[in-house]
C-alpha cells in the first residue's frame, strides 16, 4: 500500500513560524475585524491545529495505570513511557506495523467511535512465558502465523485491564467506556477506517531488565476525537478533578478568615423634619431602650443580643439567631 504523505506537527509549526515573521505586517494590514466570512462546521483540518496537550496528559496516566496491568504477569515493575502523539494517515501507520501483531478494536461509547489497541507479538510471548513459566523472563517468540490458545487468553486479560486503564485515564476529560468489538492478528484485516483517513497514534515503550524494549500503540481516528478537539488542545482539565482535600482546607480557612464588620442597632428614634432642621449641637432626641439589640453584618439581620461590658470595653452577648421570617419583617 502507498500512503499519502502529510506534514507532521513539527513540520507544520516550523512552516507557520517561518511565514509568520515575513508576512506578519501584511496580514495585519489586510485584516478587517468587521469582515464576515462563511464557515462550515466540521470542515476544519484538525491535524494542522497544534499540539494535543490534554492527550499527552492522558498518555502519562495510561503509563501509570498500565503498570499495574503488566506487573502481575511480568512479576517485576516495568518501566513504561509514552511518545508524543503523531498524526498520520492510516495507510502510513499500517506500513510501519509488523504483519503479525495483536490488534484489538475497541468501541468508545461516549464518542461514538472506535480505537485500536496494537500490541507487538514478542511482548505477548514475554507475558505468556512469564505468567505461566516462572519468575524469570525468557523470550520464546518465534515467527508464527497465529497466537496459541494460551496467548489468546493473555491477550484477553491484558485487553480487559488496559481498557480499565483507558477509562481511568480519560475520565478527567470525558467519562466513557472502552468495549472490545473484534480482534485480529493482521492489522490489514481489521475493519477500522479507510486508508487515507487521518489517525492519531499514541505509542508507548515498555522496558524490562535484560530484555529488548517492546511497545504497544493506541490509535484513534481523527474523526472520533473531533468533537472534543478543543479540550484535547487545552492545558486545563474539566470538572472531573481529583479530590484534593489540602486545597479544600486551605480554601475553607481563607474564606473563614475574611474580616466582617458587626453593627449593633440600639434603636430607631423618630423626629420631624422641622426639628431636624432646627437641631443644633447639644440637642437630645429621646429614644426608647429596646429589649434586645439587633446585630447586623453587611446590612443583614443576624442576631438578637444584650448589651453589656467586658472589662473596660462595651460588648454584646448573642442571645438568638434571627429567623428568615424576622429578617423579612425587619
Amino acid at each position: 500500500m502507498v500512503g499519502s504523505r502529510k506534514l507532521s506537527n513539527d513540520e507544520v509549526e516550523a512552516l507557520l513560524g517561518g511565514l509568520e515573521g515575513e508576512e506578519e505586517q501584511a496580514v495585519a494590514a489586510q485584516f478587517d475585524p468587521n469582515e464576515v466570512r462563511e464557515f462550515t462546521f466540521g470542515s476544519e483540518d484538525l491535524s494542522l491545529l497544534g499540539d494535543y496537550y490534554a492527550l499527552r496528559m492522558i498518555n502519562e496516566k495510561i503509563c501509570r495505570f498500565t503498570r499495574s496491568v503488566f506487573l502481575p504477569m511480568l512479576r517485576i515493575m516495568p518501566r513504561i513511557s509514552s511518545f508524543p502523539p503523531e498524526v498520520k494517515s492510516f495507510d502510513e501507520y499500517v506500513e510501519s506495523c509488523d504483519t503479525f501483531i495483536s490488534v484489538t478494536n475497541n468501541r468508545i461509547e461516549e464518542l461514538r467511535g472506535n480505537c485500536l489497541l496494537v500490541v507487538q507479538a514478542p511482548f505477548i510471548s514475554h507475558l505468556t512465558n512469564s505468567y505461566y513459566g516462572g519468575s524469570k523472563i525468557q523470550s520464546l517468540f518465534a515467527t508464527q502465523g497465529e497466537f496459541t490458545a494460551t496467548e489468546q487468553r493473555i491477550i484477553e486479560i491484558i485487553t480487559e485491564g488496559m481498557n480499565d486503564a483507558l477509562e481511568s485515564a480519560w475520565k478527567d476529560l470525558i467519562k466513557t467506556e472502552f468495549n472490545v468489538q473484534t480482534r485480529e492478528e493482521n492489522i490489514q484485516l481489521i475493519s477500522f477506517v479507510d486508508g487515507v483517513d487521518t489517525v492519531i497514534v499514541c505509542s508507548f515503550m515498555v522496558q524490562m531488565p535484560q530484555q529488548d524494549p517492546v511497545s504497544f500503540d493506541i490509535v484513534y481516528p481523527l474523526q472520533t476525537l473531533k468533537p472534543i478537539s478543543s479540550q484535547l488542545r487545552s492545558r486545563v482539565q474539566n470538572e472531573f478533578a481529583h479530590d484534593d482535600r489540602t486545597w479544600k482546607e486551605r480554601l475553607q480557612n481563607a474564606v473563614l478568615s475574611i474580616p466582617l464588620t458587626l453593627s449593633a442597632e440600639l434603636g430607631k428614634p423618630k423626629t420631624s423634619l422641622g426639628k431636624l432642621i432646627k437641631s443644633k449641637e447639644g440637642d437630645v432626641f429621646p429614644m426608647a431602650t429596646p429589649e434586645n439589640i439587633l446585630i447586623k453584618v453587611a446590612g443583614q439581620n443576624l442576631f438578637l443580643a444584650d448589651i453589656g461590658k467586658v472589662g473596660p470595653n462595651a460588648a454584646v452577648s448573642m442571645k438568638q439567631r434571627v429567623t428568615e421570617s424576622r429578617k423579612k419583617n425587619g
